[in-house]
């Protein structure tokens, strides 16, 4: 315990510089600013399994962890189609799911924006078209934004959300009148 008081006395109190301006919080608060200026609120995100194996859900799901924290960027998930401004959809569409992602996408208000997520979202992947499968997403629904990948990674999955945002025009934010 004496050696452990005699190297604090020795060593004395030592700090660290002010930190310098975080540029992080910069870029952070331009995308906050440009979320509310084009949507006039936080982006809301229905995901939808329209028959995937969970490899993308897990890389979703990763982006609600404080890492990537997705909802410091003003994007958050809801539990109803009917809250959301973007269906993002996993998975090749399976003949069963079809009607269900369909409704999905009909109760979703205008305007809505669709981002395919995962090889299989995108093409059909290794299931393709058969008898039990859709293929890819686009097939039964329009897609803004395809994020390809076998699963694609959280970045990318927030670099294809951030550009569905870019592809919607700040003018169709306003369609409702506010």
């Amino acid at each position: 315990m004496l050696h452990i008081l005699r190297q604090i006395a020795k060593t004395g109190i030592k700090t660290d510089a002010a930190p310098a301006a975080d540029l992080d919080r910069i870029v952070l608060s331009r995308l906050q600013q440009n979320i509310l200026k084009t949507l006039g609120r936080a982006l809301t995100i229905r995901q939808v399994d329209a028959g995937s194996c969970n490899g993308c859900e897990l890389e979703i799901h990763a982006l609600g962890n404080p890492y990537y924290n997705i909802e410091g960027l003003g994007i958050r998930f809801v539990a109803s189609p009917r809250h959301a401004d973007l269906l993002l959809v996993t998975g090749p569409v399976s003949k069963h799911m079809a009607i269900a992602l369909q409704r999905s996408y009909d109760a979703t208000p205008d305007p809505k924006l669709v981002v395919a997520v995962g090889d299989c979202g995108c093409s059909g992947g290794l299931f393709g078209e058969s008898y039990a499968s859709l293929g890819r997403v686009a097939n039964v629904i329009p897609v803004d934004v395809e994020v390809p990948g076998c699963p694609p990674t959280p970045t990318a999955l927030l670099e294809g959300i951030l550009a569905a945002i870019a592809v919607r025009p700040p003018a169709a934010a306003d369609a409702d009148g506010k």
